[in-house]
């Protein structure tokens, strides 16, 4: 049989192709920014994790540009020989002291980083229990482990308790979160997570790719949120969201950090962060550090689109986080999703369409996403059209 007859076979893609109403791929011509130029028009941009709007920043953009002329365009190589530069150096330092840990470790991708660590952390014998809407990379993380993988059900801390019982006492547990979560940006329970992980001697990962920047003492994310800095053991999160550039890291302990360092091979076999990518995070994260008023900024925002959203009679998925920039819209089948999602992108809306297996068949969404950059009037004009498409489809009447 040819290997490549699978690639052959008719496909939802073909379908939604043959629709017009193929979602992915548009691309970009101008900035990342609250207004873009997307396929030669103007579109109101609600599906960027950019989230304080910091890759248009003039500070950040020019820190990316002088690393290029002093260091060049790339490391050429991995962290362990030719790869390590002082940036790097100083942006684990003075991340891992905004976060409140004793070291920081940085990954090429946000991906690469939860790979990394899970690989490294969970062994043979070990277990590690999921929150079943994790992200992907964490599940890939655990399948490139040799340990034991369980699922509780999202944020179900009846269920985790079960998931925890089994566990032999000999062996290593340790329980992975997202903080925010990305599809419907409610906020995982780690009060209970860590108090559960106490019990039955587990330890924490979280993975705040969304939180950091968004919530928690000066956008320090979501252990700082609760209160529970001294309960998380790992804090992971990316560059690319509210540090406006590109790759990950881990914070953790000195100890956990060296482990790792040493035995990741997703981390030892691969090229290290480019210096524009390090040196435009590490001046996100100053600017950051220097404006604590730019997370509230953007949860303010958060707090009045879905005012807006109410007020225009539409469904939003029900969450914990009232604050978070993630607003999920229900839009409910996969093909009116679609059709709904072109249509605002030919209204000059651009959103992202969330389908099977990522919701349930029924459950299907727009998850819109909000900058600290976003003005009231923009969020009124994108509202206005939301509210127009989705009533001429009958949803939210």
């Amino acid at each position: 049989m040819d290997i490549f007859a699978k690639c052959r076979e008719a496909s939802l893609a073909d379908e939604v192709r043959e629709k017009g109403i193929y979602p992915y791929f548009h691309a970009l011509e101008s900035r990342q920014d609250t207004e873009v130029i997307m396929e030669g028009k103007r579109r109101i941009m609600l599906g960027s994790n950019n989230y304080l709007g910091l890759t248009v920043n003039p500070e950040v953009m020019e820190a990316g540009i002088e690393a290029i002329r002093r260091y060049g365009s790339g490391c050429s190589g991995s962290r362990f020989l030719n790869g390590t530069l002082r940036l790097h150096l100083e942006l684990e330092q003075e991340l891992a002291d905004f976060l409140r840990k004793d070291a920081v470790v940085t990954f090429s991708t946000g991906f690469q980083s939860n790979l990394g660590i899970i690989s490294a952390i969970v062994g043979r014998g070990d277990y590690v229990i999921m929150d079943r809407e994790n992200h992907a990379s964490l599940y890939d993380g655990c399948r490139l482990s040799y340990g034991k993988m369980l699922r509780f059900q999202h944020n179900d801390m009846e269920d985790l308790e079960r998931k925890l019982s089994v566990v032999p006492e000999s062996a290593g547990c340790l329980i992975v979160t997202d903080g925010v979560f990305s599809m419907g940006g409610d906020i995982a329970n780690l009060p209970e997570i860590c108090r559960l992980a106490k019990k039955y001697g587990a330890r924490v990962m979280v993975d705040d790719a969304h939180g950091l920047g968004v919530i928690g003492e000066g956008g320090r994310g979501t252990a700082s949120y609760y209160g529970l800095e001294d309960e998380v053991d790992i804090y992971m999160g990316t560059f690319s969201k509210s540090l406006a550039s590109l790759g990950g890291y881990m914070a953790a302990s000195a100890r956990v950090v060296d482990y790792v360092k040493h035995c990741s091979r997703p981390f030892i076999f691969s090229a290290s962060i480019t210096p524009a990518s390090c040196a435009s995070a590490l001046t996100a994260l100053r600017i950051l550090k220097a404006h604590p008023e730019l997370p509230e900024t953007l949860q303010a925002r958060a707090v009045y689109m879905r005012g807006k959203l109410r007020e225009a009679n539409i469904r939003m998925k029900e969450s914990n986080g009232e604050r978070i920039p993630i607003i999920p819209i229900y839009t409910y089948e996969p093909i009116p999703t679609l059709t709904i999602a072109r249509e605002l992108y030919e209204r000059g809306v651009y959103v992202n369409s969330s389908l099977p297996p990522a919701t349930a068949p029924t459950e299907c969404l727009l998850r819109t996403s909000l900058m600290a950059t976003h003005s009231e009037a923009l969020i009124d004009e994108a509202v206005g059209i939301i509210a127009e498409v989705l009533h001429r489809h009958h949803i939210g009447e």
